[in-house]
C-alpha cells in the first residue's frame, strides 16, 4: 500500500469498527493459536463486522528465526467475504495487512492522544512493522524528525534511508546508538521489535512525562518491550480488555505486580467515541491484534482499490 489517502481510510474505518466494538454492536472471536517448535506459531483469525456486511478469515504464520534466513517474520493471507452473498470478494497478503492495520491502530490512538502539531517521533525497531508505523503516524501528524534505534546498526541505517526517501514531506531521520537516546524527550514513541524476552527494551525513566507510547512488538504473551512500571502512572489503552489480559506482556506483568487493576485498562473504542480524554497524561497503547481489525482493514483497502465499501 502506498500513499497517505489509503492509510487514512484504514485509520478512519478502524475508528468506526472500534466504536461498534466498545458499544457491543460487534465482537471479535478469539483466534486459534497453534504453537509448533520454538516460538513458531500458526494462527487462524475469523471475524464478521455485521454493520458493514463483511467478514474475513486470516491465516498467519509467525517464525521468529526467519529474519536470519532473509525471510519475513510473518506470512499469511486474508480472505474478505460479503456476508449477504457469501462471496469471497478479495484475497489480501496477510503480512502486509497485518502491518498496515497495526500501524493504523497505533495512528488512531496517536490521533487522540497527542497534540495536533506533534512532529517528533521515536521508533525502536527497523522491520516491516516499523515502516508501517512511520507511514501511519506521518498520515495523522506533521512528523519532521524521526529517531531510530535497532539492534543492528545496518538495519537502522536502511530504515532511516527509507524514511527520507518515502516520507510525504521532508523528514530528518537520525540513527541513534541506544534506545534511550532515541526516545529521549520524544512526544511520540513506537516500539516494534521481535523480542521474546521479559526484560524491557525501554526502561521506565527513559520515556518523557506526557509522551504517547505505541507498544506493538513481542513474539509471545509474556514478551515485554516497555517497562511495566510506566503503566502505573499512565493512561493505558488496549483494543480489548480480555485480549490484553491474555496476550499483552506489559499488561500481564503490571496486573500481576499490582501496578494497575483491570479497571485501569481503557478500550480504544472509548477513546474514539469521546468517553476517555487523557488530558496531558502519559499514554500507552498496548496492542495484541484482533481478527475484527483485519476485517475492517481489508474492507478499507478493498474499497480504496476501487470496490464499494
Amino acid at each position: 500500500m502506498a500513499g497517505t489517502r489509503p492509510m487514512l481510510r484504514v485509520i478512519d474505518v478502524l475508528g468506526e469498527m472500534f466504536a461498534d466494538l466498545v458499544a457491543g454492536r460487534t465482537r471479535s472471536p478469539a483466534r486459534t493459536v497453534i504453537e509448533h517448535g520454538d516460538q513458531r506459531v500458526l494462527l487462524v483469525s475469523p471475524a464478521v463486522w455485521e454493520q458493514r456486511g463483511v467478514g474475513s478469515v486470516k491465516i498467519t504464520t509467525l517464525t521468529p528465526d526467519n529474519p536470519g534466513r532473509g525471510l519475513p517474520l510473518i506470512h499469511g493471507i486474508v480472505a474478505l467475504t460479503d456476508l449477504a452473498t457469501g462471496r469471497i470478494t478479495a484475497l489480501l497478503d496477510g503480512a502486509e495487512l497485518t502491518a498496515v492495520r497495526t500501524g493504523a491502530v497505533a495512528a488512531l490512538a496517536t490521533r487522540w492522544c497527542t497534540a495536533e502539531d506533534a512532529d517528533d517521533l521515536a521508533v525502536v525497531g527497523a522491520g516491516v512493522q516499523a515502516r508501517s508505523l512511520v507511514r501511519a503516524i506521518t498520515a495523522v501528524r506533521p512528523i519532521r524528525t524521526v529517531r531510530v534505534h535497532s539492534r543492528t546498526r545496518a538495519s537502522a541505517e536502511r530504515f532511516a534511508d527509507w524514511i527520507r526517501d518515502t516520507a510525504p514531506h521532508r523528514v530528518d531521520a537520525t540513527v541513534c546508538a541506544t534506545a534511550r537516546e532515541a526516545v529521549a524527550d520524544a512526544p511520540i514513541v513506537c516500539t516494534a521489535t521481535s523480542t521474546g524476552a521479559d526484560t524491557p527494551v525501554l526502561a521506565a525513566g527513559w520515556v518523557a512525562p506526557g509522551a504517547h507510547v505505541n507498544v506493538i512488538g513481542g513474539t509471545h504473551p509474556d514478551a515485554v518491550e516497555l517497562d511495566p512500571a510506566v503503566l502505573a502512572d499512565a493512561t493505558v489503552i488496549v483494543e480489548d480488555r480480555t485480549a490484553a489480559r491474555e496476550g499483552a506482556g506489559e499488561v500481564r506483568a503490571a496486573l500481576t505486580a499490582g501496578l494497575i487493576g483491570v479497571d485501569d485498562l481503557h478500550e480504544l473504542g472509548t477513546l474514539v467515541t469521546g468517553g476517555l480524554r487523557p488530558a496531558g497524561r502519559t499514554t500507552v497503547l498496548r496492542t495484541v491484534g484482533m481478527a475484527i481489525e483485519d476485517t475492517a482493514a481489508a474492507l478499507a483497502l478493498h474499497g480504496a482499490a476501487g470496490a464499494p465499501a
